[in-house]
């Protein structure tokens, strides 16, 4: 079904009119929903993100964010979707290397390229040698190179700045890609640094900022999926990260429908399994756990695992739930 911007109005009657019109067209009449490609969290949210929503991601410096979520845009992009980044972070050129690292792994378990050997044979001063002659003896990376090349025209990369990137600017570009009838998923990495130089403080922007993205996700009918940072107390060591830790904004629980949230799965384990079993308590430095810590369309309160490869820049997607009872300080204290 078409989105509607927030100033029209129409009738219950019609809504349901424009869905049988739908139907018979052969279409579905349900919002669009973009797979994550992590098949134990799309299970969990229903299939995916929707389109209109807002969804988080937080966690503490250095877990994995970003490749979260460039596994998600990968996955977009990969199966015919369409995809907008807005990097505040990384310049176009690390951003090809992620994604020609993450390529050599997909459909290989456990394996893939490390992103240290597609970074340096990228960064080989040899004019005499094509991109592709240079990641010829990277394993999967001709092969890779090969699948980039073939989505890339349908992920457009906007290297973002927190001094002229604002709302309008991110509004406009979305608006544009969505108004030629391909909606794309949309990643701004990160939230905090969208531009509002008007506002009092950080809390003030952060409110605008969660506000102005979640009227864009319902604008254009697309998922916007923006990650956040913490505060202090949410990234000290051996605490659990929770919505009330994302840094700036009471909004940033209340905006969003869908909140994600990683963990160190070593930091949040009760210390009992640390205690009794040292052995497997080293292996969780392996593993994130990924919280849904709000979902306004199903369950919430579920706690994922995954395994890291950050040497390859990605995670296994074949999770688990976790097992282990985990610290809350809601419930108990340790």
């Amino acid at each position: 079904m078409t989105s509607r911007g927030g100033s029209d109005v129409i009738t219950l009657s019609a809504v349901l009119a424009e869905a049988e019109a739908v139907l018979a067209n052969g279409s579905s009449a349900a919002p669009l929903v973009w797979p994550t490609g992590f098949p134990l969290l799309d299970h969990t949210l229903g299939g995916g993100m929707r389109a209109g929503e807002l969804v988080l991601l937080g966690g503490p410096q250095g877990l994995g964010k970003t490749t979260f979520a460039l596994q998600v845009l990968r996955h977009t992009v990969a199966h015919g979707g369409r995809g907008m980044l807005f990097t505040f972070e990384h310049d176009a050129q690390v951003m090809l290397e992620r994604f020609v690292a993450l390529e050599t792994a997909e459909g290989v378990e456990g394996g893939g390229a490390p992103l240290r050997l597609v970074r340096e044979a990228m960064e080989l001063e040899d004019a005499s040698t094509s991109l592709a002659q240079r990641l010829a003896m990277v394993p999967g990376a001709p092969e890779a190179l090969a699948s980039v090349a073939r989505y890339g025209s349908r992920l457009s990369l906007h290297r973002s700045s927190s001094r002229t990137t604002t709302l309008e600017e991110i509004r406009s570009r979305v608006l544009a890609l969505a108004g030629a009838g391909d909606p794309p998923l949309v990643v701004v990495d990160y939230l905090q640094k969208v531009c509002a130089d008007d506002a009092r403080d950080e809390e003030e922007r952060v409110t605008r900022v969660a506000e102005g993205l979640k009227d864009l996700a319902l604008e254009a009918g697309v998922p916007v999926f923006a990650i956040v940072a913490a505060d202090l107390v949410g990234i000290e060591a051996g605490k659990r990260l929770r919505m009330q830790h994302l840094r700036g904004s009471s909004a940033l629980a209340y905006e969003p429908d869908i909140v994600l949230l990683l963990n160190d799965k070593y930091d949040v384990v009760a210390r009992h399994h640390l205690v009794y079993d040292s052995g497997k308590a080293e292996r969780f430095h392996d593993y994130v756990v990924l919280s849904v810590d709000k979902n306004r369309s199903g369950r919430d309160k579920v706690d994922l695992e995954f395994l890291k490869r950050f040497e390859q820049g990605r995670f296994e997607r074949g999770g688990e739930v976790v097992s282990e009872k985990l610290v809350d300080p809601r419930v108990y204290v340790e």
